[in-house]
């Protein structure tokens, strides 16, 4: 059974070259390492862009013409064979800091330094890469840069951490049984809610999720949702409101699906579709749409205690007929 070895160091090899590529030089960087047929699934407002010169040229060039002096400051590294397919992957998760000194997406520049969140994940085949996913947290950067384009949140704003047990950079080898122990829990709870939007249960109780979850779990969600802890404030703060406020819920799968020791991961394209009833997010009811999101887990024993979440909620408010990137521009920063 690969160890994935041969994909991290790829991977690693383009994160330290990035790190001290600027505007000029970036392009080439990443495309040395892309296959010549290369998909890019991005969050709004990128979306999926199917050859690598449109990728560099509408996320990475943008963004290091706008943040100066990049660093990537990584949480959880970790790699691994998707469930869904025979493809190999790598996901980096964490936040870039950088001074951001010209206006990105429209968003005026603060000069100051910023911290964006963000999730990656890299397929790798003969030594290239493949296909790649890119989600930030937008909402949470707007928060940030000083604009809060959405009603207050329920949970805690702030800069997300990494794991409570500082081992989420997995560059060695750990036992295939670890991941499959990891894997095994995050399809049951997977299973658990899918069971919870066929019976349309909306209310489950806080032993419910204690099948899968810690009691003591932390839950770090994307901005608008906000961040919590326990499984009773998770169903307070995000559980329920999430529940209660989207119908029609429809699970419809993941790109990649894997775990390494202690820790998984996944996306989809999308995960979800569902339509706003009204209450989500403090906003009215509004249309069917599709979510896009990224989890990433660490297991304790036989629960999860730890999940970061970041959801494409620009994509999905688009949908509901809300640009909240554009519209918020525009206010901002008008003479764009």
């Amino acid at each position: 059974m690969s160890n994935f070895q041969i994909e991290k160091l790829l991977v690693d090899a383009l994160f330290t070259e990035m790190e001290s590529a600027d505007a000029n030089t970036i392009g080439d960087i990443i495309k040395s390492y892309l296959d010549s047929e290369y998909t890019l699934y991005g969050c709004y407002p990128f979306n999926q862009i199917n050859d690598a010169e449109t990728a560099v040229e509408k996320v990475w060039v943008p963004l290091f013409h706008s943040f100066k002096h990049i660093q990537r400051r990584q949480d959880i590294f970790i790699s691994g064979h998707s469930e869904h397919s025979s493809d190999n992957w790598v996901m980096s998760m964490g936040h870039f800091m950088g001074l951001f000194d010209q206006d990105w997406l429209g968003l005026r520049a603060t000069q100051k330094t910023t911290m964006l969140r963000y999730a990656e994940f890299h397929c790798v085949k003969s030594g290239k890469i493949t296909k790649s996913a890119f989600f930030v947290d937008l909402i949470g950067f707007m928060q940030q840069i000083g604009l809060n384009p959405l009603p207050l949140q329920k949970g805690a704003d702030f800069i997300c951490p990494g794991p409570r047990t500082h081992d989420g950079i997995v560059m060695g080898d750990h036992p295939p049984e670890e991941a499959e122990k990891t894997l095994a829990v995050v399809n049951a709870m997977i299973d658990d809610l899918t069971h919870l939007n066929v019976t349309g249960n909306d209310n489950c109780t806080p032993e419910y999720l204690g099948k899968t979850w810690h009691h003591n779990m932390a839950w770090f969600g994307p901005a608008g949702i906000g961040s919590t802890h326990t499984i009773e404030r998770y169903q307070r703060h995000h559980q329920y409101p999430f529940r209660e406020g989207l119908t029609d819920k429809v699970f419809n799968g993941h790109i990649c699906r894997f775990a390494e020791g202690k820790y998984a991961c996944f996306f989809g394209w999308p995960n979800l579709s569902n339509k706003a009833r009204g209450g989500f997010m403090g906003l009215p009811g509004g249309e069917k749409g599709d979510m896009r999101v990224v989890d990433v887990y660490r297991r304790e024993g036989d629960k999860l205690a730890e999940n970061w979440v970041i959801i494409d909620l620009p994509y999905w408010l688009k949908q509901q007929g809300l640009d909240i990137l554009k519209r918020t521009a525009e206010i901002s920063n008008p003479t764009t």
